[in-house]
């Protein structure tokens, strides 16, 4: 090979690597639980000390449980409303009550259906209330109602993880959700903080060198639903995923973020 063929060789690409670990043996947690005190046992059992700029994705349903977000149909009195919608949809009249306590607006309705706007801006079904992984009482039927700001349970937590160990992590509420037009739940960031949720790209190049004019990557959701195929969606008992080797900007973005402006949203 010629020296100018020799110099004309491209180097090769730098290796891109992110490493995720799934953490299992958190116990039931329960109402008043210290997470990110709780969280330090599984992590020193998988042999992981964090380090600055490693992610955790959170289940949003222990953060739930860990703030007292349970509550017994029992004692839901269901209003006008929501027994109109229970015929129509089949559902039990107290689980629609709650539903409609915890959004703004129905999208959709039918037998077997109800997806609606949460008051946190997303659209899901059922405003995100759950009864799977939910230890049940003698009495009584209990769900579970999503965080009622996931955006600050994911800051109080990166505090409190800052405060015990000293690190700087970025945190990832994640919740299943499923999408308009395609099957299958997936990962979704509900809380964030400490990463950016929306990562704007506009002006970045390309490969060719032409500037991105509408790119802007939803970066928590990737990570959710990245994060969700070790958390899995039935008794896999792996609530918290680790993430590390990602390289973001350092945004202290909110997943607040990702929420579509109403007058943008073509899909109500």
């Amino acid at each position: 090979m010629s020296q100018s063929a020799a110099q004309e060789t491209p180097s090769p690409a730098p290796v891109r690597r992110a490493e995720l670990t799934g953490l299992s043996g958190l116990p039931e947690i329960r109402p008043g639980d210290d997470i990110g005190r709780l969280l330090l046992e599984p992590l020193s059992e998988t042999g992981i000390t964090l380090k600055d700029g490693d992610i955790l994705v959170l289940a949003s349903k222990i953060i739930s449980k860990a703030e007292g977000r349970l509550v017994n149909l029992d004692d839901v009195n269901p209003g006008v409303q929501a027994e109109q919608v229970a015929t129509t949809t089949g559902k039990d009249p107290r689980l629609v009550e709650l539903i409609l306590q915890e959004s703004e607006h129905i999208s959709r309705c039918r037998p077997g259906l109800l997806i609606v706007r949460h008051k946190l801006g997303f659209t899901s079904a059922n405003a995100g209330i759950d009864y799977s992984n939910v230890d049940q009482e003698e009495t009584g039927e209990l769900v579970l109602l999503l965080p009622e700001d996931p955006d600050a349970s994911a800051a109080r937590l990166r505090a409190a993880i800052h405060q015990q160990l000293g690190v700087v992590v970025g945190i990832v509420l994640a919740d299943s959700h499923g999408r308009p037009f395609r099957l299958g739940t997936l990962g979704v960031a509900i809380g964030v903080a400490g990463l950016p949720a929306l990562w704007n790209r506009r002006g970045d190049l390309d490969r060719q060198g032409i500037s991105l004019q509408h790119t802007e990557v939803g970066t928590a959701d990737e990570i959710a639903a990245a994060a969700g195929l070790l958390m899995g969606q039935a008794d896999e008992s792996t609530p918290v995923v680790h993430i590390r080797g990602l390289e973001l900007p350092h945004v202290d973005g909110r997943a607040s973020d990702l929420i579509r402006p109403r007058e943008m949203d073509v899909y109500q």
